[in-house]
């Protein structure tokens, strides 16, 4: 059926959305989508300008993406051919925002186009949602609208403070500052830590042919009194003195909103926030799940009565328990629901092994809230000793009534069974040991626990907690850790015969893998940034301004009010900024001199970082530089540390063909270089790999270079292989190959057409480039 022969234009964002909502709606519907979103702010005004102009009530110039030209053409043609519009994009308020977007760029009026809005992508969801259309909820969109002018505020007048005044400072913004600020915290709090240890008394006890644990409450501080204790042991007699037994009863938790769901997914099956918001949006766009930004645990009538029947049947009747939960968050909208699937008897939602994996937990956490508790019986045993005056205790606990644990949060560990035992039974001591054991430092922040911090603090919100935790990452300022810990001596005292055995064991302490560590740049940074903006990065304050968001969306304060209330103290901020001493902002620390020249080594930070010098800047010859080894920090790296660093570049020996064979560490790790070639030696060390490891990695460089290259048809142009396929280049632009090409028929001639057809590319949004001037195309923007 052609476009003019469909009355009802819906419009999406996302094209699976469309083509999963094409398949509810009659033959009258043609669904499209903006493939997000259509128009940004640009970098500067039309007349060369600011953007955003704060002196006119922050009037804000918008600039339809270059990439989404065409998708406005399209919308625009199938705008003209239809009878009614229906803007079906998501309900938060970016999604109300796009919406108005859609308006402004396609002609249509806010006031009486059909908005409508659904939690799940289901036919009797969306049947409702057109029976009960809306307009354009203007308060959302200016919510929306204040975020985004406020963080490119923030953004454009606090960055240009960092890159002059912190050595090697990218960018500022006025809510991933804040959550580096809380791993930086965390990580002095780490380093603060003043560790001690205890001994720690288990035992293993014979009764009849049984055998089970116990523990001694008591901890010991010395080796010595561990020691004795244990030796007490040889001649007691071990009485059970009480057998307690108490039910218990376990809860399941209420269903998911978008921070739960994100700390259950990393603590669970170790994704990262942004992978589960990724998996979630795939399985809702196919209607497999509700709406997956959320902070309400709210669930339908429809839902309930749904999951109601479905547990009694796969179940019984016992395993169902109604239940309703109340959301914390003021701002929630119980309009809103929690996360769950649209239909609960479906238990393969995808075919990607991730998103399975995903829907999964999301079904089983819903199921599990409306199942009964689990019924537990604990039981715990008191064991005197003969010959002192400490208690051993059993504990023990056993599932008399499974209910939710069925289906969610079963403890994969098999819970200790004791024997049955009575007051007065006397038993047999098999084993007695006493572990040297250490205070554990606060634990570093995971992605999951991250977000619960932030959610606890106020800070963010649904929509926004993926984001940060990406971009705190991809700025350089905390990286996912990926070391095992180092190892730590441990002391073992066990009972043997009549004797105390003494071992010493080694056990690994310190590990980081999959925490967020923050880099020394983001440690410096978040320092400057204490020391001069704290009112901005400060936690009550960016919550107080979430709230605000809230009041802006509910009509209760006006959005230009609230900016201009942030704006003009953060302003006087900025402008005293200049008064800052660049010098004093992540000062160098002489560690030393040089015993052969007697130059000074200065552990100190670079552009690209922390890193060493050997020399003063103000000598006639110039310094040297090397990189902070692995795992050093610039407050303790030792003397030893940087004469070893300054080893380097070493010369590991000749190719084949008499070429210098160099190993040295760089900005991205450790590699070798023969000529202008570099070659990454990831995980070897530069000061001990061997010639013949050396030439084996610079073969294999040798070969996959040789393989990247298809043709060089001089000057530069070339066809490549590409991480995502063959393409042309020039060395400025690239051309993707068409598949049906074969990348080694391109013809010089060819290769110089697809280069001409090409696109420019993207530049690189980071640091300013040097100011030039340029003439702009003209482009479709509209003040606001």
């Amino acid at each position: 059926m052609s476009t003019s022969a469909k009355k009802n234009l819906v419009i999406v964002e996302s094209p699976a959305k469309a083509k999963t909502i094409e398949k509810y709606l009659g033959s009258d519907f043609k669904v499209l989508s903006s493939v997000g979103h259509i128009r940004s702010i640009p970098k500067k005004a039309k007349d060369g300008g600011q953007a955003i102009d704060i002196k006119n009530g922050f009037k804000t110039e918008y600039e339809v993406d270059p990439e989404k030209k065409k998708v406005i053409t399209e919308l625009k043609k199938a705008v003209k051919d239809a009878t009614t519009v229906w803007l079906a994009t998501d309900e938060d308020r970016e999604g109300e925002a796009i919406a108005w977007h859609l308006c402004e760029v396609l002609k249509l009026d806010p006031k009486t186009t059909n908005r409508i809005v659904f939690h799940e992508i289901t036919k009797d969801a969306i049947t409702e949602a057109v029976q009960n259309p809306r307009t354009v909820d203007m308060n959302l969109v200016q919510a929306q609208q204040a975020r985004q002018i406020l963080d490119r505020i923030v953004g454009f007048e606090l960055s240009p403070v960092v890159w002059q005044k912190v050595p090697g400072g990218k960018s500022a913004g006025r809510v991933q500052s804040p959550a580096v600020k809380l791993l930086v915290e965390r990580e002095r709090e780490i380093e603060a830590f003043e560790g001690s240890f205890q001994f720690k008394v288990t035992a293993e006890f014979k009764h009849g042919s049984e055998t089970f644990k116990a523990e001694l409450p008591k901890r010991f501080d010395t080796e010595k009194e561990a020691s004795k204790f244990l030796e007490s042991l040889k001649d007691a007699d071990f009485t059970v003195s009480d057998v307690t037994k108490s039910p218990g009863t376990r809860n399941p938790g209420a269903p998911y909103t978008t921070s739960s769901l994100q700390q259950d997914a990393n603590s669970r099956l170790g994704f990262g926030s942004k992978a589960t918001m990724g998996a979630a949006q795939k399985l809702y766009q196919d209607g497999k799940i509700t709406y997956m930004r959320t902070d309400s645990v709210n669930l339908s009538k429809q839902s309930l009565a749904q999951m109601t029947s479905y547990i009694k049947k796969q179940f019984g009747e016992d395993y169902h328990q109604f239940r309703t939960f109340k959301t914390k968050n003021s701002s929630a909208q119980e309009a809103h629901e929690a996360i769950r699937p649209t239909d609960v008897s479906l238990e393969v939602a995808s075919s990607d092994t991730y998103n399975q994996k995903l829907y999964d937990l999301i079904r089983r956490r819903t199921l599990a809230s409306q199942m009964a508790p689990a019924k537990l019986e604990k039981t715990t045993i008191t064991i005197t000793i003969s010959t002192a005056k400490e208690v051993f205790e059993a504990k023990g606990e056993v599932v008399i009534f499974d209910g939710f644990l069925k289906v969610y949060g079963a403890s994969k560990k098999d819970p200790e069974i004791l024997p049955p035992l009575a007051a007065s039974d006397t038993l047999k001591l098999r084993l007695a040991q006493a572990r040297q054991t250490f205070a554990r430092p606060p634990a570093r922040y995971t992605e999951g626990s991250l977000v619960k911090k932030l959610e606890e603090l106020g800070i963010g919100r649904p929509s926004t907690y993926a984001t940060i935790i990406n971009t705190v990452q991809v700025r350089g300022y905390a990286e996912r850790g990926e070391s095992e810990g180092e190892p730590r001596e441990v002391i073992v005292l066990s009972t043997k015969g009549t004797s105390v055995e003494r071992v010493v064991e080694e056990e690994k302490t310190g590990s980081n893998k999959g925490k967020l560590v923050p880099t020394a740049s983001g440690q410096v940074v978040s320092d400057f940034l204490s020391n001069h903006f704290d009112p901005v990065i400060d936690y009550g304050f960016t919550a107080r301004v979430e709230e605000e968001f809230d009041e802006v969306a509910e009509g209760k304060l006006k959005r230009n009010d609230m900016l201009q209330e942030f704006y003009d103290p953060f302003h006087k901020l900025i402008e005293k900024s200049g008064d800052i001493d660049r010098s004093k902002v992540a000062q160098a620390r002489e560690i030393g001199k040089h015993p052969k020249s007697g130059k000074p080594i200065l552990a100190r930070f670079g552009r690209y970082g922390p890193m060493l010098q050997l020399g003063d800047t103000e000598d006639e010859e110039k310094p040297q530089f090397a990189p902070l080894p692995k795992g050093a920090k610039l407050e303790t790296v030792t003397i030893e540390e940087a004469l070893k660093a300054f080893e380097l570049p070493r010369v590991v020996g000749q190719t084949d063909e008499g070429q210098d064979i160099k190993a040295n560490i760089g900005r991205f790790g450790p590699y070798i270089q023969v000529e202008k070639l570099f070659v990454s030696i990831k995980p070897l060390d530069p000061h001990t790999i061997t010639l013949k490891e050396a030439k084996e990695l610079y073969a294999a460089k040798l070969k996959a270079e040789a393989e990247k290259n298809i043709a060089d048809f001089g000057g530069g142009l070339k066809v490549l292989n590409g991480r995502f396929g063959p393409y042309v280049t020039d060395g400025k632009k690239n051309a993707k190959v068409p598949k049906d090409t074969d990348p080694k028929s391109i013809t010089e001639e060819q290769a110089k057409q697809m280069i001409a057809e090409a696109p420019e590319k993207k530049g690189f949004r980071g640091r300013k480039a040097p100011a030039k001037k340029t003439t702009r195309k003209p482009s479709t923007k509209k003040k606001s």
